[in-house]
């Protein structure tokens, strides 16, 4: 099998290269390395059966399907990865995160109906915005902002969603759709300003762990290794093309409960400081993951203890480097 995933260079693309790679499949990664690294795929590059493209999913269709003419393959699935995913670097790149996720998605879309593949986008949580119904199930339709900071990421895979489900009807392509919720481990970026590397950071560095608001606001948070194997399924399954399936931990922490877990298990002492809450913050995030459970007979695995041991491991790893 011949995967292509957009975003490979980045957090969770990389492992999922990594993931198909050990399926002993051919797997051809396109990234513009804007927030990806080679660094994370230092092992894949050393594989002949890996193919790095260096470019923007946003250029075209055609300049998609010439690369892949040039490697000399054709896939059979599509994993949509490619966009910024922290509130930082949607905040630098706006323009650019929209058009990952808007005419991007679209490229990305021509390609699966001229090649017959099938296509997983990358959704996310966010699409929720500030959520009115808790837990969020697939079927909820959000409370965004449209003009708001968040915006820009918000709304542009909200608009993936619909380009996604518009080819479906109207192509009888194979495209689904996942929404991620809060994942977290090894090959985060430190400084890409989501709360995991910041506490670990911050942990780590001795400085007090900065709280937004009071803390009270909650999220959930899924290992990498428990969501690869949720999009894996996933994208295995014969009969789920049209659907929407949220991927992601429902156990419930407030982010003040969370600094004090982190604190534990780098072993120092809590202490934190508070800084003013974001604007369109959310307040409450938790996936209902029912539909996951009953379509692809998955749930996470690793507990946020053991997650953020390994994550931490590897943070000390990366910084000894």
């Amino acid at each position: 099998m011949v995967v292509l995933i957009t975003g490979a260079a980045g957090f969770i693309g990389s492992h999922l290269v990594d993931a198909y790679l050990e399926r002993n499949c051919k797997v051809v990664g396109i990234d513009d390395l804007s927030t990806g690294s080679r660094t994370n795929l230092r092992r894949a590059l050393e594989d002949q059966r890996f193919f790095f493209i260096e470019s923007s999913v946003a250029r075209g269709a055609q300049q998609i399907e010439e690369l892949l003419q040039h490697v000399g393959f054709s896939p059979d699935l599509i994993l949509h990865f490619a966009s910024p995913a922290s509130p930082k670097d949607y905040a630098d790149l706006p323009l650019e995160t929209m058009a990952a996720n808007a005419v991007g998605t679209r490229n990305c879309l021509e390609v699966a109906l001229k090649t017959g593949a099938r296509l997983l986008f990358a959704s996310t949580s966010e699409s929720y915005g500030d959520p009115l119904e808790h837990p969020q199930k697939e079927t909820y339709w959000g409370n965004v902002n449209p003009i708001g900071p968040r915006s820009p990421y918000d709304e542009s895979k909200r608009f993936g969603e619909a380009l996604t489900m518009a080819y479906r009807r109207t192509r009888s392509i194979d495209s689904r759709i996942t929404r991620i919720f809060n994942t977290y481990g090894p090959r985060m970026r430190q400084n890409d300003g989501r709360v995991v590397p910041n506490f670990i950071r911050q942990a780590l560095d001795g400085e007090a762990l900065t709280i937004y608001g009071a803390g009270t606001q909650t999220r959930s948070f899924c290992y990498v290794d428990d969501l690869v194997a949720g999009i894996m399924r996933y994208a295995d399954a014969a009969s789920l093309a049209g659907e929407v399936i949220n991927l992601g931990n429902p156990a419930e922490f407030t982010i003040l409960d969370f600094a004090k877990i982190v604190s534990e298990v780098a072993g120092v002492p809590m202490r934190s400081v508070h800084a003013e809450l974001p604007a369109d913050d959310p307040t409450r995030r938790c996936p209902d993951i029912t539909k996951a459970r009953n379509l692809l007979g998955w749930e996470p695995k690793v507990s946020v203890r053991d997650g953020i041991a390994k994550t931490i491991a590897h943070f000390r790893a990366t910084a000894l480097r």
